[in-house]
């Protein structure tokens, strides 16, 4: 084994959160090493929507360019019931009067961007590959991170001053602190899918359509003229609540029999969505899950960002935004504050509370509260006309109450 490497700041992970903190650190004037488990960085995964709070944090990192050359720019958001009948439109982003884009990307293409600026930026030494984290020990001096590669043979360690877990829902630094622990699920099973499409309604249209009582659909497009010929790259997440008592399986590859039979009779004026399920380039199933929010995230030297401090359900966008402001929040107070433990532990003030809240919020009242507010004056039948049951004031009102309490509302991103 290799002798033992010593550095100021570790950060476990480089996903989005353990990238972002890397650019907010470097824009600091900080050093930081990022360890990452997967021996090469691809473009995997399906589609995510930066909501402006996300893009905020990541136009401050200046790579907002970039995000918008490969992304989409969401013009609206648009409710439906599972008729296909139409219950609420809003305008979204910039057309929505915030400062900011609201972007449809594929994840991957995003991480590959980080990881770049990373690179670039902080050089190709201080991002280290292959290295899968497997526990730490500290004393009072410093923390010392073990490694394995991708066959399990341990690597040296890494002597740092402060350690940030940011190696996700499964992080092994949290299972440290919290060996028992265990994800919770309450019997919704996702799907999520890419599909070469035309256009659906403005082209830039981000779509709810039904409620996870029923079956849902999140649809929304991710890449444009994907063939020269305009099709795009169409990402779409279905959601159906009590489908199995048996959980998904994480990032494998599902199939569209499990769950077309929800949607079969989704065949409307604007969308065949049973035809947009076949005709899937690539469908990965997972389960909805999260954990429940805990009391603390720093233990001495070390401490929890995104999904290792705070995993939620994948609902209104919020995971990566939440893990961006994170990222941004501990660099502030690292290069403000002389002890990094005060640091880590103001860091762990500003945002614990915050994402527990989204964390809740996401399984109480989700963005698509909305259908489910209509299915229930509906019962759950085609109408007439939505006027009919609920006013669209009303409906904004669900709208904006959910903005507020995920923190991307329009007073608190000009804010």
């Amino acid at each position: 084994m290799a002798q033992q490497r010593e550095t100021g700041v570790v950060v476990v992970g480089g996903g989005i959160a353990g990238l972002a903190f890397a650019l907010s650190m470097h824009q600091r004037g900080m050093a930081c090493d990022v360890y990452e488990s997967v021996p090469q960085v691809k473009e995997l995964g399906v589609g995510i929507t930066l909501l402006p709070h996300a893009m905020r944090e990541l136009s401050a990192l200046g790579v907002q360019p970039e995000l918008e050359a490969v992304g989409i720019e969401n013009l609206e958001s648009v409710f439906f019931n599972r008729f296909g009948q139409y219950i609420y439109r809003e305008p979204r982003g910039r057309h929505a009067g915030y400062p900011l884009p609201e972007i449809g990307i594929h994840r991957g293409k995003l991480h590959r961007i980080l990881y770049e600026a990373a690179l670039q930026r902080l050089g190709a030494d201080r991002i280290h590959t292959n290295h899968r984290c497997t526990g730490v020990t500290q004393d009072e001096t410093g923390v010392t991170v073990h490694f394995s590669d991708g066959s399990g043979a341990p690597l040296a360690p890494v002597r740092a001053r402060v350690v940030v877990a940011c190696d996700g829902i499964h992080s092994a630094i949290r299972k440290q602190y919290y060996p028992q622990e265990k994800v919770a699920f309450a019997g919704i099973n996702t799907w999520r899918g890419v599909t070469r499409h035309k256009p659906i309604l403005t082209g830039k249209s981000y779509m709810r359509v039904g409620s996870i009582r029923t079956g849902k659909m999140v649809i929304y497009p991710i890449i444009d003229n994907i063939d020269g010929q305009g099709m795009q790259l169409i990402n779409w997440m279905a959601e159906i609540e009590g489908s199995s008592e048996v959980m998904n399986d994480w990032n494998s590859g599902g199939r569209a029999d499990d769950f077309i039979s929800i949607f079969k009779d989704w065949t409307f004026d604007w969308l065949d969505v049973p035809a947009m399920i076949r005709n899937a380039d690539q469908i990965l199933e997972y389960p909805m899950v999260d954990k429940d929010p805990v009391s603390q995230w720093t233990f001495g030297r070390i401490t929890l960002m995104g999904d290792a401090a705070h995993p939620m359900y994948p609902r209104g966008s919020n995971g990566s935004a939440q893990a961006l402001i994170d990222a941004r929040t501990l660099a502030t107070e690292l290069a403000q504050t002389a002890d990094p433990v005060a640091a880590l532990h103001a860091y762990e003030a500003q945002r614990r509370e915050a994402t527990a809240k989204v964390v809740l919020t996401n399984r109480s009242q989700p963005p698509d509260v909305i259908n489910i507010r209509v299915e229930e004056l509906s019962g759950d039948r085609p109408y007439r006309h939505i006027d009919d049951l609920i006013s669209q004031d009303e409906l904004r009102q669900l709208s904006d109450n959910y903005k507020k309490i995920a923190g991307f509302s329009l007073e608190a991103v000009k804010a």
